[in-house]
């Protein structure tokens, strides 16, 4: 006959105090809803138990009275390592959902720090892009202004060739070396 037997808890009177002030602090009584940890334990009753006559034999071959004590030990450790690793487990989520938090903003953050930086990657795109029409005009302009200039200095070289040979009588010579000069 295999049945499942539940652990009765002690008598509120052999708890550790500082247990039952723990557990009240924390929302939790003593109770045999050991399994749901939602429901409140209840921490004004002492739980009643009914034993079977399998139950009343072991408790009469128990060797000292000492037993239900170290029972009560055993239970009373059980249960603060049962209500500490609940704690602990509260703690884990409540840290996993916080660094969750932290890197959902850092995304976030990381988000519209790269939009950004696109944006000003963009605009400097096309500042470089207007700098180089304007240089290529430039460019442009420069080589028609050398050009002008080249032509400015020819003529001007003619002129004054032109001018010497008039006035001296070697004339003929230079109106030849201006001829050259202009073709």
């Amino acid at each position: 006959m295999a049945q499942h037997q539940h652990q009765q808890l002690p008598p509120l009177s052999l708890l550790d105090p500082s247990l039952e002030a723990f557990l009240s602090d924390i929302g939790f009584g003593l109770g045999s809803s050991d399994d749901d940890p939602t429901t409140p334990l209840d921490v004004t009753t002492t739980p009643t138990t009914t034993t079977t006559e399998e139950e009343e034999e072991e408790d009469a071959s128990a060797p000292s009275p000492s037993a239900p004590a170290a029972a009560a030990a055993d239970e009373q450790r059980r249960l603060r390592r049962k209500i500490s690793n609940r704690e602990s487990a509260r703690r884990s989520r409540a840290r996993k959902q916080r660094h969750l938090e932290e890197l959902r903003a850092r995304a976030a953050r990381l988000r519209a720090a790269n939009r950004e930086l696109a944006a000003r990657a963009r605009g400097a795109h096309a500042r470089a892009a207007l700098l180089r029409l304007a240089n290529a005009r430039l460019r442009a302009e420069a080589g028609a202004l050398g050009r002008r200039l080249a032509a400015a200095s020819r003529a001007l070289a003619l002129r004054q060739i032109y001018a010497a040979a008039a006035s001296s009588s070697v004339g003929f010579e230079l109106q030849a070396l201006a001829s050259l000069i202009a073709q």
